[in-house]
Parts: structure tokens; sequence; C-alpha cells
């Protein structure tokens, strides 16, 4: 299996920290935070639930900038078979 090497920038785990600390961020974004932050410093790959949610969330209106970046983030961390 091809193996995808990314790994999250410093920048934006830092971004998904605060993600998962603001009371006010959507599941959505938590999701997408925390899915960024474990694979930070890891060579951990996206799984296919996360890859769809990514997906839909850059292909989607309703989210805001900075949940498209994590969305971004993860999905460019997924398997390339995939």
């Amino acid at each position: 299996m091809a193996r995808n090497k990314k790994q999250t920038s410093s920048r934006v785990a830092s971004h998904a920290a605060k993600v998962l600390s603001d009371k006010n961020a959507s599941q959505t974004a938590k999701k997408l935070a925390a899915s960024a932050l474990s694979q930070s410093g890891t060579k951990k790959q996206t799984g296919e639930e996360l890859e769809d949610l990514a997906s839909k969330v850059l292909q989607s209106d309703k989210y805001s900038k900075e949940t498209k970046e994590l969305a971004g983030s993860v999905l460019s961390q997924s398997n390339k078979k995939r």
C-alpha cells in the first residue's frame, strides 16, 4: 500500500489545538482538528470516514476558511490509493 508521508505543519497543529479548546467550535471543526493534531509529528494517515468529511467540508460554502484549512490538511494526509 502506498503510504502518504505528509505531516501536519506546526502552524496547522497550533490552530487545531485552539479549535479543540474553543467551546464555540463546531463538532465538524473539532473532528478535523483532532485528526490533524493526531497526525502532527507522526506518519499516521487519515481514515476513510474523515476523508469523506474533509471532502464535503471543502465542497461546501457553509464552513469557515479555518475549518476548510483543517479539512485540506487532513485530506492531504490521506491514503494515496483511496
